[in-house]
């Protein structure tokens, strides 16, 4: 994949942005259960677009600027999200969504580049897995995508598995296998993964508005904005 910007990526971020606010409208429209299921694309949806400019770097670079650079505004952001995310009363005893990704882009960096280190941060996905959205497997998941993006054809089944098996970290979803609403949200999450793929390599765009650092900040401001809503 080029060093240049990539009109793919940007689609997959604004997808993945536009699923996470449909996901969250149903604190205002409680009822809308549909909108949960539309929201099982945001998480791979993200967790690709980490794995895309994971794999855009030539393996065995890993400790250069713009890396670290990387590594800060994720974890900046891990700690400025928490507040708008319980703010939300969203009842779970997990960090937001911020965490779960930072961990899956060192172990996606470890993966990439052959770092022994991955297996630290895997362990450390494992023993935090209770407090992580998603579960360790959440932090997994940036990984997978990393591998079907040099994979073949099919290589996509490991991701979207992976992303099935992350969502099964939602108690009511575990619970209720067999209800209408959990079958169609674990089919999208296991379909996102080859759509994702799709938008990135299969589909071509000439331009599509690039997502940029302010995309870190879309995450807790969203939230905020939508508190405000609700109370």
């Amino acid at each position: 994949m080029s060093a240049r910007r990539s009109a793919g990526l940007d689609l997959v971020k604004w997808l993945a942005m536009l699923s996470m606010v449909v996901d969250h409208l149903r604190f205002i429209w409680p009822s809308a259960e549909w909108l949960f299921v539309i929201g099982r694309l945001a998480f791979p949806l993200f967790c690709l677009g980490i794995a895309a400019n994971v794999v855009r770097s030539t393996p065995g670079q890993l400790y250069t600027a713009s890396n670290g650079r990387y590594l800060g505004w994720m974890l900046a952001f891990s700690l400025l999200s928490e507040w708008p995310y319980h703010a939300l009363d969203v009842g779970t005893g997990t960090f937001n969504i911020m965490p779960t990704l930072t961990l899956g882009l060192l172990l996606a960096w470890g993966v990439h580049h052959h770092q022994r280190a991955a297996v630290v941060v895997l362990l450390v996905a494992l023993l935090a897995s209770d407090v992580l959205m998603y579960g360790w497997l959440g932090g997994v998941l940036p990984a997978a995508f990393v591998l079907a993006l040099r994979g073949g054809r099919g290589t996509w089944l490991v991701p979207g598995f992976i992303a099935v098996a992350a969502n099964l970290s939602n108690q009511w979803l575990r619970e209720h296998p067999t209800e209408p609403i959990t079958l169609m949200a674990l089919s999208v999450a296991l379909l996102s993964a080859p759509l994702g793929l799709w938008l990135l390599r299969g589909l071509r765009l000439k331009h599509v508005w690039p997502v940029g650092r302010w995309g870190y900040g879309f995450y807790p401001v969203h939230l905020l904005l939508i508190n405000g809503l609700v109370h």
